[in-house]
């Protein structure tokens, strides 16, 4: 009886003819090409550069339509400045030297009743110098401890809240209020400061000090050649501050969509919002050399520094978060992706969280089963409650995201933990 012919083996001629059709197929002989999507991988790729280049955008114009919309937010930003002490020593040289431009020397001796001379030489103690030298060093004296004083807090505190909406017409150039735009230069006046720094000189003796009239000064907050230009700038970003975030989400979505290996987009994606944050906060490092740089002399550095920092604090905290962000999202994306790394990462990953589970003599039962089941549903549901928390949470800072992916990691290892399709698990033996 001759054998079927499935039972015999291969003859050679079938073996060599079986061996040129692979061969044929992978030259990519007559095997039907792959369909091309260039003009698609093209757009993808330009929305993801165009991303790249919004995202510091987005970041500033939110800053700015905040730094101006939200009164809290502003007094919050110039708060800490009371009690910085760059800033403390600024203030209280200018005002000493309003005070002393403004004392009249000679009515003050000629006014100083024989009884009154000693209290007035109590209260500027011994003079080692001139005249004028002693009295500066009083006037400096009671200035910087009104300075350093809650009282001085409060009164800039209060300040800085009540001439909030002037801010707006400040960098608008309409000017009016407390806080003013002169000269490439943005103010504030410090003439309620002079007032009680004058009320404390005649509390201490210096009663000639209740005849300095109402002086108004400036204390500088900004000051750039380029105001101008930043104050058209301000107002476009102050209305795109809502939309160009959106915009910017919007156009990552569509060239996720749009290109044919979506993964790898979307690492891109993550990368590219990463980049462009980074961009920004090195950029903000730069300008600030050169913004202290270009200052006037009379401005004092290390104060206009101190502002510098206080204004852009909320900014750079931004800056930090949305760099977190794409870099979990880069990372998400790679991991969850078919390439030999990630692959090996995450078989890693399920391996350990299984070895424990083997090792505890754990088994899912209706749960595991359930789990595994739903296993997809349940990674999603964290991906969604995470992105919920970031986007209601007031302001996220860098720490605020790294907690909640490590969080919603714990929460993935759960699931990984409790999934049970109902096969045996076995580790494998150690090679010998």
């Amino acid at each position: 009886m001759t054998p079927d012919r499935e039972d015999r083996p291969p003859s050679s001629d079938e073996i060599a003819e079986l061996r040129a059709r692979v061969a044929q197929l992978e030259s990519g002989g007559p095997a039907r090409p792959r369909p091309r999507h260039h003009l698609r991988s093209f757009f993808a790729g330009l929305l993801i550069v165009i991303v790249a280049i919004l995202t510091p955008l987005s970041a500033v114009a939110t800053w700015a339509s905040d730094i101006v919309g939200d009164t809290d937010r502003y007094v919050a930003t110039m708060k800490p400045l009371a009690s910085d002490p760059d800033v403390q020593a600024a203030v209280t040289n200018r005002v000493t030297n309003v005070v002393m431009e403004n004392i009249d020397l000679k009515t003050l001796l000629s006014d100083v009743a024989p009884a009154d001379r000693p209290r007035l030489e109590k209260a500027l103690g011994k003079l080692s110098g001139p005249l004028t030298s002693g009295l500066s060093g009083f006037v400096h004296d009671t200035v910087q401890k009104f300075v350093s004083s809650d009282a001085f807090e409060k009164l800039w505190t209060g300040l800085n809240r009540r001439v909030h909406t002037a801010v707006d017409k400040a960098l608008t150039g309409s000017g009016g209020g407390a806080v003013k735009l002169t000269n490439d230069t943005v103010t504030i006046d410090l003439a309620p400061v002079i007032a009680e720094a004058k009320q404390r000189l005649v509390d201490r003796g210096l009663g000639v000090a209740s005849k300095i009239p109402d002086v108004h000064t400036d204390f500088t907050i900004v000051t750039s050649d380029s105001i101008g230009k930043i104050k058209k700038g301000f107002r476009l970003l102050q209305l795109m501050g809502v939309w160009l975030p959106i915009l910017t989400l919007v156009l990552a979505a569509v060239a996720v969509l749009l290109a044919v290996r979506k993964r790898r987009a979307l690492v891109a994606v993550g990368i590219a919002i990463a980049v462009g944050a980074a961009i920004l906060g090195i950029g903000l490092w730069a300008f600030r050399a050169i913004y202290l740089d270009g200052l006037p002399s009379e401005v004092s550095q290390p104060a206009a520094g101190a502002v510098y920092d206080a204004l852009v604090r909320f900014l750079r905290t931004t800056v930090r978060m949305v760099i977190t962000v794409g870099v979990l999202v880069a990372l998400a994306a790679w991991l969850t992706g078919e390439g030999r790394a990630a692959t090996r990462v995450m078989s890693m990953w399920r391996g350990g969280i299984g070895a424990v589970r083997d090792a505890a003599g754990l088994t899912g039962g209706p749960v595991g089963a359930w789990v595994h089941r739903a296993k997809s549903w349940l990674n999603w549901t964290v991906v969604a409650v995470s992105a919920v928390i970031m986007l209601v949470w007031d302001r996220p800072t860098g720490v605020v995201i790294v907690w909640i992916a490590l969080c919603a990691l714990i929460a993935f290892a759960v699931i990984e933990f409790l999934d049970d399709d109902g096969s045996p698990h076995m580790t494998a033996a150690p090679a010998g």
